[in-house]
């Protein structure tokens, strides 16, 4: 294989040597992975817990049940970045998927 500006002698250790596995330790097969549906389910779940989570916290604040509004604000900014990532992941597949059908075969 020849990489524009690499020599081979540079790339050819990188494409030989790929015995060991880049599945996470516990994985030794592919088969033993969670399939990328129930992946997404659960990390949208999570985010769902912590929304509701958040939501239930400055419900207390506000009607005076609670003091722990620093508590709030750092659960409120945590469901925030969990739903950040969350919907770049989704922007991630999305072009993904865009770019898969853009593809002429």
């Amino acid at each position: 294989m020849d990489i524009k500006g690499l020599p081979s002698d540079v790339i050819s250790p990188v494409l030989t040597d790929r015995t060991q596995s880049v599945l996470p330790s516990g994985h030794a097969s592919g088969s033993e992975l969670p399939d990328f549906s129930r992946v997404l389910t659960t990390a949208m779940d999570k985010v769902n817990e912590l929304q509701q989570s958040a939501s239930v916290k400055m419900h207390e604040v506000d009607t005076g049940a609670s003091q722990d509004l620093l508590g709030t604000m750092i659960s409120t900014q945590k469901a925030s970045i969990s739903f950040q990532a969350l919907l770049q992941v989704r922007n991630k597949a999305v072009a993904a998927y865009e770019e898969i059908m853009r593809m002429q075969i």
